[in-house]
């Protein structure tokens, strides 16, 4: 009897199986793995879905379909596929699915990263780039990143003297919170709703924003099963942190009318009507949605960034020597270091890229919905299909770059390509009306610390270790941050 039971069960699962298999033909629909009931193929994600996904995308193609739950997925993996996603079919394809952490973070979608696209959508953009990340308010600034650079430099020289080894991912992450909480919120981070919690706000935001939640592929039961796993609760607190800083920092403002010309000034004015933006008129949550964006992605990008920078360069003592060697060169015993001095340091440039190559930020970009059919590789996309950019693909592949695997900053002697959004081999900020706005202001931030930590500072591992120590190995969220953080002892240069 049971041997029955088996067959009948085996003759229904592959009915199911040639049925469907059926329909996405007929519906011509990208190649994709098998789906298990329910769940669909969540089960192969694992804990680094852009892993997961780049090595399902060599089996099933550079345009993929996936099912996670009940949601319709599809993944795009290469320069050609992403380019008809990100430029081609731009406006079809650049609206946001409505997600439930990201939306109660952001004030339900009053932001400009996870907002779908709208009208309002595209005022929020304008004022973002025609006001709040010009070159002019970038340079508007430079006093602030320069006063927060030079203090960790103080903070490296003491540990230098005592021979004590500095948590680069633990500082990097304060200064680029200090100049953050400075330019866009007129405080300090010392002595801010914050100051004792930011790093674990700002990473928790990011691992939840970049986590597929049981409640967006599991409409009836999604929510009961985050309860469960904590998801939501873990929500809730960030919420509530963050919530506290923002009333805080607007609570400054309106008590103090010192405080002009930073971000929140000109969102309260937005708020009074005495600027407008467009035909909408600011609510507190629709600052507060605003705000939400530049502090987690301003915060988290910058730090990554320098942090990921001085993780390949101390595990690439070749690297690291020809480095500091163009730097001082550069510079030449000036203690005067300015941010366009990165200009003139075209090997350092090079290293960031390569940086950001083998390891970007956003290794899956946030996902983006379909608003209409379209057609991508030849395949029919659906309206309201999800659609995954996975960067991490693109950027180790081996048909798109030789030796994916190795840091090698010479790949971009003489090439023109850039991290900017119009070449679709390097994307670490992503392309099109959805690239990030904030990359001028971040990147300003970077340029001076890495020049001033390799001028400044020899570097070593701590003792007893050795570089093929040194661990690569990211942690996985919206941004993926190193896992395990980096300690390095510094050294007082002889100009330092």
């Amino acid at each position: 009897m049971s041997l029955w039971y088996i067959i009948v069960a085996f003759v229904f699962f592959s009915s199911m199986i040639i049925v469907r298999i059926i329909r996405k033909t007929k519906k011509n629909l990208p190649p994709g793995p098998p789906r298990l009931p329910i769940i669909g193929n969540l089960h192969q994600l694992g804990s680094k879905p852009h892993r997961s996904m780049f090595k399902l995308s060599e089996t099933y193609g550079p345009l993929m379909s996936l099912k996670f739950g009940s949601v319709s997925t599809v993944v795009a993996s290469t320069p050609e596929t992403v380019k008809e996603v990100l430029k081609t079919f731009d406006v079809e394809c650049c609206s946001r699915p409505n997600m439930t952490y990201p939306a109660r973070v952001t004030y339900n979608l009053k932001d400009l990263c996870f907002s779908p696209y709208s009208k309002y959508w595209r005022e929020v953009r304008k004022m973002t780039v025609v006001e709040l990340y010009t070159a002019k308010r970038v340079q508007s600034f430079q006093h602030t990143r320069k006063e927060e650079v030079a203090a960790l430099v103080d903070f490296i020289k003491q540990a230098a003297s005592l021979e004590k080894p500095v948590n680069l991912n633990k500082k990097l992450m304060k200064l680029s919170g200090s100049v953050i909480c400075r330019v866009a919120f007129g405080i300090n981070l010392q002595g801010s709703k914050l100051e004792n919690t930011y790093e674990e706000v700002i990473q928790g935001t990011v691992e939840l924003v970049g986590s597929f939640a049981a409640a967006d592929y599991f409409p009836v039961v999604g929510r009961i099963i985050d309860r469960i796993t904590g998801l939501h609760s873990k929500c809730e607190k960030l919420f509530k942190a963050m919530d506290a800083f923002f009333d805080q920092s607007i609570k400054h403002h309106l008590e103090d009318e010192i405080i002009k010309d930073d971000i929140i000034d000109l969102l309260l004015k937005m708020e009074r009507g005495e600027t407008t933006l467009g035909e909408f008129q600011l609510t507190r949550d629709h600052t507060k949605g605003i705000l939400a964006n530049i502090l987690n992605a301003g915060i988290d990008t910058s730090a990554q960034v320098m942090t990921w920078v001085m993780t390949y360069l101390i595990s690439n003592p070749r690297v690291l020597k020809k480095a500091q060697a163009e730097v001082r060169e550069v510079i030449k015993h000036k203690d005067d270091i300015i941010e366009e001095d990165i200009e003139r340091l075209q090997y350092l440039k090079m290293v960031i890229k390569e940086t950001f190559r083998i390891n970007p930020l956003v290794p899956l970009l946030i996902p983006r919905e379909a608003s209409k059919d379209v057609k991508i590789g030849g395949y029919n996309i659906p309206k309201k299909t999800w659609i995954h950019v996975n960067i991490w693909a693109i950027h180790r592949n081996p048909n798109v770059w030789k030796d994916p695997e190795a840091f090698i900053p010479e790949r971009f002697m003489d090439s023109q390509i850039d991290y900017k959004g119009l070449n679709f081999e390097l994307l670490p900020f992503g392309s099109g009306r959805r690239i990030c706005p904030g990359i001028g202001m971040g990147m300003a931030l970077v340029h001076l610390t890495l020049i001033n930590l390799l001028y400044r500072f020899d570097w070593k591992l701590p003792e007893g270790m050795k570089v093929a120590d040194v661990d690569l190995e990211e942690s996985y969220g919206l941004v993926c941050p190193k896992k395990i953080p980096l300690q390095l002892i510094p050294v007082l240069t002889q100009w330092t």
